[in-house]
């Protein structure tokens, strides 16, 4: 992280406006970035970008690596050829302030497979020249990736535990006739990642050139029915039907009085060490060539993580194992030649994860939200936070700050009150001019609470497994007037972008 004092907004692109029921990385999403720069910001904050598979989680991803289909821009594939408004008109009448993602996907998947086919048809030389560079240079896991998406789609969804024996144990023989019988779908998801990849870099280009760094989010744990699992299962332990044999998850805390079974496989780490932690090098790598900076989700289960039994129904059971400490990041700082990371050091900090942070000068989180339910002393109260760190008004899993603030025992409020010199009117613009006006070098708000929206605009409830990740701002929302506001604030605490147009290029944080 570099030494500037910086702001920005955290918003997933599903939450964008766009005519086809999701958030997409077209022309509303240049839009976005465009309106960021105006208000001074200099960085955008996202969730994973992956695919993601039961509940819709971007925690719960079917790759580490590939990115999520729902996010492709029909009006940038309309551009290049490849879609008519013939393939796009009419589209469903969907919803503007939530994504219905059962309907989104019936209706993109279907168009996707339609551009798919008519692909070599449709598409210039130079485009077909760039696929297959795309595809060359990104096999290593692209070839796995796109093979199990095939194969999942063929067996209905199903997850690769539930496969004939033969293809869950990748037998070389099954895995040839299947690469033959479906090479058509395989072909199909390598030029979807492609295209992906294409719109991806497009926007980040876009938001470079305006000074806007994208800062990006990595979980620490990946799902069990993803195609890392699926093709590299000696790292993870499992049973001999692949089955984990003890679970990802958190002890009882804030969120839930049960804790959080996340349900994921756990590593094995010293089978990773044997190799230099590979895997996690090329994940690292590949999610820093798309942004700036990334956040290490459940940063304390590199030190120590809480593993549940696999047959337990809730988190409450459990032991903390010891993590890969300090020689994984050894090993990553020295082969990404530093750690452009914000260490997510929340939950149960012990003096072990707080040496392993700043041991490696790791900026860690600060959430404001969480300041008022105690005393002067408390570490996330501004005037205790040290110069580096990144400080946040909530994340996704917290409930926006009208909505805590209406929920909050009436001791928090007061103390709340107190504190900002405010009387709660304008609880949600009062939090962020303290985030903005502390000695944090970074700090980041949800867009929701720039709108000052109430609880049925939070993103997730993290104890609950289904109806997250829905919701989206309203087209209108982002107006001169709430930039100029932000910009502000910016300007006066010294974190502003230059005005739009000045181009220089972003930096990625040492």
């Amino acid at each position: 992280m570099t030494a500037d004092r910086a702001a920005g907004l955290l918003l997933h692109p599903t939450s964008l406006p766009s005519p086809y029921g999701i958030g997409d990385l077209g022309p509303q999403a240049h839009a976005w970035v465009r309106w960021l720069a105006k208000s001074g910001c200099r960085l955008w904050q996202t969730l994973p970008l992956g695919p993601t598979g039961f509940g819709d989680s971007p925690y719960q991803s079917l790759s580490a690596i590939a990115g999520n289909l729902l996010l492709l821009s029909p009006d940038l594939l309309k551009e290049e050829g490849l879609l008519t408004r013939d393939d796009l008109d009419p589209h469903p009448d969907f919803p503007e302030d939530r994504v219905d993602f059962g309907a989104v996907m019936e209706w993109k998947a279907a168009l996707l497979q339609r551009m798919a086919a008519e692909f070599e048809r449709r598409a210039s030389p130079d485009l077909r020249r760039s696929l297959e560079d795309y595809l060359a240079a990104q096999a290593d896991w692209l070839e796995d990736f796109a093979l199990f998406a095939a194969l999942k789609q063929a067996h209905g969804g199903a997850p690769w535990t539930e496969w004939p024996e033969e293809l869950r144990q990748r037998q070389a023989q099954a895995l040839a006739a299947a690469r033959q019988l479906l090479a058509p779908e395989i072909a199909a998801h390598g030029l979807l990642q492609f295209l992906f990849s294409r719109q991806w870099t497009a926007l980040t280009d876009a938001a470079h050139a305006q000074g806007i760094r994208l800062v990006g989010d990595i979980p620490i744990f990946v799902a069990h029915d993803s195609a890392d699992v699926w093709s590299q299962p000696e790292l993870f332990h499992l049973d001999g039907a692949g089955q984990p044999k003890a679970v990802a998850g958190v002890p009882p805390d804030y969120f839930s009085p049960t804790g959080q079974r996340w349900g994921n496989p756990l590593y094995r780490w010293e089978e990773m060490r044997a190799d230099g932690y590979a895997w996690w090098i090329r994940r690292l790598r590949a999610v820093l060539g798309q942004v700036d900076t990334v956040r290490l989700d459940h940063f304390r289960g590199f030190e120590a993580y809480w593993e549940i039994p696999a047959d337990a129904p809730t988190a409450e059971t459990g032991r903390w194992a010891p993590g890969p400490g300090k020689r994984f990041l050894n090993a990553v700082r020295a082969a990404l030649g530093g750690l452009p990371i914000i260490a997510e050091d929340l939950g149960v900090i012990t003096p072990g994860v707080v040496k392993l942070r700043d041991g490696f000068a790791l900026p860690g989180m600060k959430i404001l939200q969480f300041a008022f339910d105690g005393d002067a002393e408390h570490e996330f109260l501004p005037h205790n936070y040290p110069v580096h760190c990144v400080v946040y008004t909530g994340t996704h899993d917290n409930d926006t700050i009208v909505g805590w603030y209406a929920s909050a025992p009436e001791s928090e409020r007061d103390f709340c009150r107190r504190y900002l010199g405010c009387d709660g009117s304008d609880i949600a613009w009062d939090l962020i001019r303290a985030a903005w006006a502390s000695v944090a070098e970074w700090t980041v708000a949800p867009l929701q609470d720039l709108l000052s929206l109430g609880p049925e605009a939070r993103m997730n409830y993290p104890s609950r497994a289904e109806g997250n990740w829905g919701w989206r701002v309203r087209p209108g929302d982002l107006t001169d007037s709430l930039a100029a506001r932000l910009r502000e604030l910016n300007t006066i605490f010294g974190r502003a972008n230059p005005p739009p147009g000045a181009l220089h290029e972003a930096r990625r944080p040492e």
